[in-house]
């Protein structure tokens, strides 16, 4: 196929590229190679083999852009602008170190991302950076201010950073920019935006800087450590990416049980079923919320405080269900410290002056009653809940409730990953309480299949973790 004269010529001339480059595809076709050297020159890139370029599409062939062969002309291919680069086999060892430095956020980003970031010139790592904290530098802001403080020139230099760099004006400018400006040769991305509004969007207008911008996974020639490590760049943020695109907490049932599945006795005896390794990581989840909730009563019984004994930036958030109010204001979540980040949610039947008497110490928040069942008292509606969290920056939520509660997330399908502890021990008794109470599933087609289901072992007791498949 001969490209349009129009279309060549056009391009000789400097003819302005129209600006949505993802919409327009080249036909590769006998004349591709001059093409594409054109393109290169137009665009300033590398040269090099194993370039996938970027291409506009030839006006009047009539083709249509997608990953399909064009039906006009057998021959063609078309390429995603995404597709920039393969990968080397020294990508996923310089990407594995900014992985490990965005790990460094955990509990501190929110409701930013963790994200890690290295600058590489001459196979050498010059400067390294992470996102702290939300309202701080982001990753590849401190990688470039770490290149200088080491006298280093990020110029011609490769930045490995596990998210795509964000392009659109927040609390601190585009990173885009800075790239830009800074004089990066190339970036190698672990995962894309998970925002549909901006998903790309930041590989895209680095690309029309003449940057090779790519992801780790992009390419077919992608080797699997790469894309393994794409995959745990995404599962990295997997709370960060659920709330951007729903806008509701990530939510984490959290119990620790007998091997028969009993959180405590009939009385309600419940310290300590497991052991000090297993309770230390389930601070460790703690550190990683923004919020932790528990029914009142689980208050009126064990009056814990709910708090996180490792550093983070902020406290966690204290969300007690109470539909009538029952909260002792002698609570610990009433007076001690952090009592001005304990919300009560109770219901509008609540009696008046409990709630006067609550909100003198802490946040109460009335929410709709979910439809009533006979025989029971009324429930929070903890849909409307977890869209209000979510409104209110919340991105995570560790639900540490009673079985009761912990049925209410995980049977109404609200709850989208568990952390179960066992313990080597059995309970027994009909009175003893589950982990999991509620109706119960109905059938075996209501039952949840739990997903990229993982043990570990902490001690003598054992921590399993899953997906829940909820959305």
């Amino acid at each position: 196929m001969q490209p349009a004269a129009k279309d060549e010529m056009a391009f000789q001339q400097g003819t302005r590229v129209p600006e949505d480059l993802e919409n327009f595809v080249l036909c590769h076709g006998p004349q591709f190679s001059l093409f594409a050297a054109r393109f290169q020159a137009r665009f300033r890139f590398p040269p090099a083999n194993d370039i996938l370029y970027p291409a506009v599409r030839l006006r009047n062939n009539g083709c249509k852009p997608g990953p399909e062969r064009c039906r006009q002309h057998p021959s063609t291919r078309f390429y995603s602008l995404a597709m920039t680069r393969t990968i080397t086999n020294a990508d996923p060892a310089f990407l594995r170190q900014a992985l490990r430095l965005a790990r460094r956020g955990y509990g501190s980003t929110s409701p930013n991302p963790m994200v890690g970031a290295v600058l590489v010139k001459d196979g050498k790592i010059i400067a390294r950076g992470w996102h702290r904290q939300a309202g701080g530098p982001h990753a590849e802001i401190a990688a470039l201010r770490d290149a200088e403080k080491q006298r280093q020139l990020p110029g011609g230099a490769v930045l490995y950073v596990t998210l795509e760099p964000c392009c659109t004006h927040g609390r601190t400018p585009p990173c885009t920019d800075a790239i830009i400006a800074a004089g990066i040769q190339r970036v190698m991305v672990g995962a894309t935006d998970p925002n549909p509004l901006h998903a790309g969007k930041g590989l895209l207008i680095l690309q029309r800087a003449g940057i090779a911008a790519s992801l780790i996974s992009a390419s077919a020639s992608a080797i699997p450590a790469g894309r393994r490590l794409a995959e745990e760049c995404t599962r990295l943020n997997e709370v960060f990416n659920h709330w951007i695109v729903h806008r509701t907490p990530f939510v984490t049932v959290k119990a620790a049980m007998t091997l028969d599945g009993k959180i405590a006795t009939a009385k309600g005896e419940s310290k300590w079923i497991t052991g000090e390794k297993a309770r230390a990581h389930g601070m460790k989840l703690r550190q990683g919320s923004d919020a932790i909730l528990v029914g009142v009563n689980t208050i009126l019984i064990d009056d814990p405080s709910l708090t996180v004994r490792i550093t983070k930036p902020n406290p966690i958030r204290r969300i007690v269900l109470d539909s009538l109010a029952r909260t002792p204001v002698t609570a610990k979540v009433a007076r001690d410290a952090f009592a001005r980040w304990t919300t009560i949610v109770v219901s509008p039947g609540a009696p008046q002056r409990r709630i006067a008497a609550l909100a003198r110490k802490v946040n109460v928040l009335t929410a709709p009653q979910a439809q009533p069942v006979a025989g029971r008292p009324p429930a929070i509606d903890l849909r409307w809940l977890l869209k209000k969290l979510g409104a209110e920056s919340v991105t995570s939520l560790l639900v540490e409730g009673g079985g009761e509660v912990n049925a209410s997330f995980l049977l109404g399908n609200l709850a989208q990953r568990v952390a179960f502890f066992y313990a080597p021990k059995v309970l027994g008794g009909q009175a003893a309480r589950k982990g999991v109470a509620g109706e119960g599933a109905q059938s075996w087609r209501d039952v949840i299949k739990l997903e990229q289901v993982q043990w570990r072992q902490l001690g003598d007791d054992l921590l399993l973790t899953a997906l829940t498949g909820a959305p």
